[in-house]
């Protein structure tokens, strides 16, 4: 429990807007004020997509730097931005790694199961993330089973992923209607993971801070905001994703769990 703990905040993510709550964030302005309202509430890291001027999800480095300098000035460099590649059916890897080449963030998560999607690693995705270490990006790897722990595990110990103690996210539950994700749903990754490894956990529903709260027992990290769910235990309308981040740092603190300061967080992506 002495374990500085990571909250990070996904304000947004790919799919959501305005018409699913009005305080979703779409826009570099829009991010950067959520983004400071969140820090001030705890969170250490915001987990940033960006749009197109339609809206549309996109990973467009220009979009990128813009929502980063914006967050940087919010939040006068007391958050990590870890930028997303992830593919929403529209974008394959040879976009993915160039929208990270070109945006250089200081963050940026990447799921197994889009990069290394057959038994076979290509050449040119090995090399992405021998460059991605050499970048010193922080890496997050999404894992939306538990299976995928064992690719991961191999794919470090062959070597693919030059990271000696790789930190994942732990998604519970998908995009669909109604979705309900469970603090049991945990166990099915916890009891597979490799215990000197880091980890953080998503969920899916209005369960979303009971996830949480178990992970924070556990010794895990957590992930909350709108990308994932919109409602609060009881079922109503979240004000704000300031206001889930709030409540999980004051279970932080009910609890004598710290939190994570701009070196540990760092440090928890092998940095």
């Amino acid at each position: 429990m002495s374990e500085p703990l990571l909250i990070t905040v996904a304000p947004n993510g790919a799919r959501r807007g305005k018409a699913d709550h009005p305080g979703l964030p779409l826009t570099a302005a829009e991010i950067a004020q959520v983004a400071a309202a969140c820090s001030r509430a705890g969170a250490g890291m915001i987990h940033l997509h960006v749009r197109d001027e339609r809206g549309g999800h996109s990973l467009d480095a220009g979009q990128y730097r813009s929502a980063i300098a914006a967050i940087d000035a919010a939040v006068e460099g007391h958050m990590l931005v870890q930028v997303t590649t992830e593919a929403c059916g529209m974008f394959g890897v040879t976009e993915q790694m160039g929208a990270i080449r070109s945006t250089l963030p200081q963050a940026a998560s990447f799921a197994i199961r889009e990069f290394f999607a057959g038994d076979s690693v290509d050449p040119q995705v090995a090399e992405f993330f021998r460059w991605v270490a050499h970048k010193d990006i922080a890496a997050q790897f999404i894992l939306y089973a538990p299976a995928e722990i064992d690719r991961l595990a191999a794919l470090v110990a062959a070597g693919v992923i030059p990271i000696a103690n790789p930190h994942a996210l732990f998604v519970l539950g998908r995009h669909a209607v109604d979705q309900q994700s469970e603090p049991r749903d945990l166990c099915r990754y916890i009891e597979r993971w490799p215990s000197r490894w880091p980890w953080t956990v998503c969920a899916f529903g209005r369960a979303e801070l009971a996830v949480a709260a178990a992970a924070i027992g556990l010794g895990g990290h957590v992930r909350v905001g709108f990308e994932n769910n919109l409602q609060d235990s009881d079922g109503s309308l979240l004000p704000g994703n300031d206001t889930r981040v709030a409540q999980v740092a004051a279970i932080a603190a009910a609890v004598g769990r710290p939190l994570a300061d701009e070196a540990k967080t760092r440090a928890l992506f092998g940095h």
